[in-house]
């Protein structure tokens, strides 16, 4: 079975474990949404500030795959040069520190730190195989003091990474860029390109498929039992 097919057959663990509490709220980045009419929204500070006061420090949020978001990216000179302004993952947006469990069983296929304002800071490529073709789960903007080691195995529900800080995690509000690569994809090694220009839309679904199937807030049973104990992270 191919991606997302092949979740069908999981019981996928949230992403946060029991740390999302209520619904989220919903933003986006989009050219000519209303956000930008409040707030400043290449200055990450000034926006971090504004969301927290907004919508509560433990509230949580979503913003989504596929925007155009050119009024956030434009003063990135790595984005501007190719006009890479369409998001090709799901921004999950939480408290500073929240840590972050598998999905499902990986192995760390790579992990580190992409400096530089507007890029990753620490990230953690996750790859899944089995019964279904390969495919991998990215997560950027991760505190760097939290890495798990590569090539490391995870079972699902073990904790990984934990949300970075402005000085680790690429100056960015917190938040992980949640991404879906296919196999293609890393082969030809984008596995750090988290925007994609227009020219790309038509294989969307052979590179970056939507990562909506593959995120859980919290498991679909009514009681949700406790996310596991992080274990001992560090590269």
């Amino acid at each position: 079975m191919f991606y997302p097919e092949c979740l069908t057959a999981m019981d996928v663990f949230p992403l946060f474990g029991n740390q999302l509490q209520g619904d989220p709220y919903s933003v986006s980045f989009a050219t000519g949404t209303s956000l930008q009419q409040h707030v400043n929204i290449t200055d990450q500070r000034t926006l971090q500030a504004y969301l927290e006061n907004r919508y509560g420090k433990g509230s949580w949020g979503i913003s989504g795959y596929g925007e155009f978001r050119e009024p956030l990216l434009r003063h990135l000179p790595q984005m501007r040069r190719n006009k890479r302004y369409i998001h090709a993952g799901l921004d999950i947006i939480v408290p500073l520190g929240y840590t972050l469990y598998a999905p499902i069983d990986a192995i760390v296929h790579a992990c580190g730190y992409e400096p530089g304002d507007g890029n990753y800071g620490g990230y953690v490529l996750l790859r899944h195989g089995g019964d279904f073709e390969t495919f991998f789960s990215f997560y950027g903007h991760l505190d760097t003091g939290n890495l798990p080691g590569q090539d490391c195995t995870l079972h699902r529900g073990d904790a990984f990474a934990c949300i970075g800080d402005f000085h680790c995690n690429g100056n960015w509000f917190h938040h992980t860029h949640l991404q879906i690569l296919t196999q293609r994809a890393v082969a030809e090694e984008r596995m750090l390109q988290g925007y994609v220009t227009p020219c790309d839309l038509p294989n969307m679904d052979a590179l970056f498929p939507s990562p909506l199937p593959f995120f859980r807030a919290r498991q679909s049973e009514p009681t949700l039992r406790p996310a596991m104990q992080a274990p001992a992270l560090g590269r």
